[in-house]
């Protein structure tokens, strides 16, 4: 009897947290499940033909894209050396790498503007030399790359420090020089976490609005992204911010099904 009671006092303890866990996870669940219930499929393929979201749409796949390619370029650089390197004013740049993602999108977008703006310091440059920045697919670029690079370098430093230093150190003592045991051992070693760290970059910058709209601009054609493209759809076509919506959760969805699924440490060490 003594030994029942512990039992079933550790059943009811994990129902217990079940139902403590169920409100926040229906307030999630809830509304992008109506998101798809306000329309129909047939609804859906009908505003695909849309000139205004294959527009929205392009000029989101072209811009993530370039974005993704910066991210990567700029941001494993400055990941390895946080992962692979102890040195003065490293944690002053670790807060500065994590800063974007807790800064309002609408003040990224504001220091965005004033820095490479017309009248900004480096804008006012650019200028002379002829070069426009802000509301060009430019300014889409980097408000991405300023939004979601810290995304990618956080998980490719974490990939990078958890390379073994004694795998490095046998590399070097094979005869590797350090470019030789970057490519052909810290790299591969790597990779899942560089990969989940470009897959969730790529899908924040996909959905990236508030320094867009404040630096880029909505041009149709040109700046007009889908977040922006939803934002305007409230106004004129609520058919196609719903469309654009769905788009962005199917998305969203497939990123962190590659993420949590594909690439996690779990199923890679089954």
């Amino acid at each position: 009897m003594s030994r029942y009671r512990p039992r079933r006092t550790a059943i009811w303890f994990s129902e217990a947290w079940h139902l403590l866990a169920a409100p926040l996870a229906l307030f999630i669940l809830i509304p992008v499940v109506m998101l798809f219930l306000r329309t129909t499929p047939t609804r859906l393929l009908e505003n695909l033909a849309s000139s205004t979201l294959t527009q929205a749409l392009w000029v989101s796949l072209k811009t993530t894209l370039s974005s993704l390619v910066w991210i990567i370029l700029l941001g494993t650089p400055l990941a390895y050396l946080l992962g692979r390197h102890s040195f003065r004013g490293k944690r002053l740049l670790d807060m500065l790498v994590d800063l974007p993602t807790l800064l309002p999108p609408s003040v990224a977008g504001v220091a965005l503007l004033i820095t490479f703006g017309r009248r900004g310091p480096i804008g006012a440059w650019l200028e002379a030399a002829g070069m426009q920045v802000v509301f060009t697919p430019m300014a889409v670029v980097m408000a991405q790359v300023f939004i979601a690079a810290p995304f990618y370098v956080r998980a490719a430093a974490l990939g990078f420090s958890s390379v073994d230093v004694e795998v490095e150190q046998a590399a070097q003592l094979d005869g590797a020089n350090p470019w030789q045991t970057f490519r052909y051992i810290i790299l591969p070693l790597s990779r899942d976490a560089l990969l989940s760290g470009a897959t969730t970059s790529w899908a924040r910058a996909l959905g990236e609005f508030g320094a867009t709209i404040l630096f880029a601009g909505n041009l149709p054609g040109l700046t007009q992204t889908m977040p922006t493209a939803i934002y305007l759809g409230f106004e004129t076509n609520l058919d196609t911010a719903l469309t654009l919506s769905a788009i962005l959760v199917v998305i969203s969805l497939a990123a962190l099904f590659v993420v949590k699924v594909v690439l996690s440490p779990g199923r890679r060490d089954r």
